[in-house]
């Protein structure tokens, strides 16, 4: 069998690649995705590419497995970049990592490398099944690294040629692998952020697409100004962090990208900005469509699962949460499951 494996030089990648290596059928060829806009970001401090590399060929060197990088920058910009920074503009939250699973890592790689491959490798917390003719996306046994939330929005045709050799594993037993494998990168720290951003503090690379807008932090109840922001797309419906304001806590509950205006809510009110219903629109299912109404969805990466009810009538797709959420954000993906199988999902209007 002939297996591409993404790797990104984190240890669970190399972890994965590593696995791979243990079973004589497969032939390996490993791939570094060179996404990073060095031209871009260079300015924001110390980007990781050129660290993320270094262990890429080192794992590789060591296992003796030939490792090649794939320039997606363009294409990275396009569908990604541009993407979310839109979604920011407009008031939204976008989900950036989904997208680029779904469009570039597991979508402009493939039309890149060889289609001999039989199977595409990466060191995903999440784990395909085969029945009944179709593939599933099933959770990985971590509830807190578990990454189905960010797959998705992948296909049926995707999924079907992705391989996850850890996905079965915690994070302590890929940690307790590396050390016994004596994998490079077995004490480099998980990476945080979108994709390439690593090191890069999301709120920087925002800043350098969108600028700086001082606007109004306004009293939902009230409307008295109590504060003033940066820039409305600094903030996310349910946030409570980097407001600035005294007397909190202070959440997000609304935002106004017109007025470029900010409403928050004490703590003592927000129990009444619960919401327990939502639309969505681009509703995706990676299988088939579930039997059942009676789902479980997330609303963000996470653990944390609520039941809900969905309802699809006249092409509107609704939700019903059997609990009500404070930070439920037009633009975020909620995703869906029955028991341990995601099933897709789509996107908060």
């Amino acid at each position: 069998m002939k297996v591409a494996a993404l790797i990104s030089g984190g240890v669970d990648s190399s972890t994965a690649l590593q696995l791979l290596t243990q079973k004589p059928d497969i032939e390996v060829t490993a791939y570094y995705l060179k996404i990073w806009l060095e031209d871009e970001l260079a300015f924001l401090g110390d980007c990781p590419w050129e660290e993320d590399l270094h262990y890429a060929h080192a794992i590789c060197k060591k296992l003796g497995i030939p490792l090649k990088i794939i320039p997606l920058q363009n294409e990275y910009r396009e569908n990604i970049v541009e993407f979310a920074i839109n979604e920011l503009r407009a008031g939204q939250t976008p989900s950036p990592d989904i997208f680029c699973n779904e469009r570039i890592k597991f979508g402009a790689f493939l039309e890149k490398i060889d289609p001999s491959y039989d199977k595409i490798a990466s060191g995903h917390y999440a784990q395909i099944i085969y029945q009944s003719e179709r593939y599933y996306l099933k959770q990985a046994p971590d509830p807190v690294k578990d990454q189905t939330y960010f797959l998705s929005n992948l296909s049926q045709q995707q999924i079907s040629r992705l391989m996850f050799p850890i996905g079965h594993l915690k994070k302590n037993d890929v940690r307790n692998l590396a050390e016994q494998f004596n994998v490079p990168s077995k004490t480099r720290p998980d990476s945080q952020g979108i994709c390439f951003l690593g090191k890069i503090k999301y709120r920087d690379f925002v800043a350098s697409h969108l600028g700086e807008q001082p606007g109004e932090i306004i009293e939902h109840e009230t409307g008295k100004l109590i504060g003033t922001h940066r820039g409305h797309w600094f903030h996310t419906i349910g946030q409570r962090q980097g407001l600035g304001l005294s007397g909190g806590p202070w959440y997000v509950v609304k935002k106004s990208p017109i007025e470029n205006q900010v409403y928050v809510t004490h703590l003592t009110q927000l129990q009444s900005h619960k919401r327990d219903r939502f639309t969505l629109r681009g509703l995706h299912w990676i299988s088939e469509k579930p039997k059942s109404t009676d789902l479980h969805v997330k609303v963000r990466h996470g653990p944390e699962m609520i039941s809900c009810e969905l309802s699809v009538s006249e092409g509107v797709n609704k939700v019903f949460l059997n609990e009500a959420d404070t930070g439920i954000a037009p633009g975020q993906q909620a995703v869906f499951y029955s028991d341990d199988i995601c099933l897709g999902g789509g996107t908060i209007e």
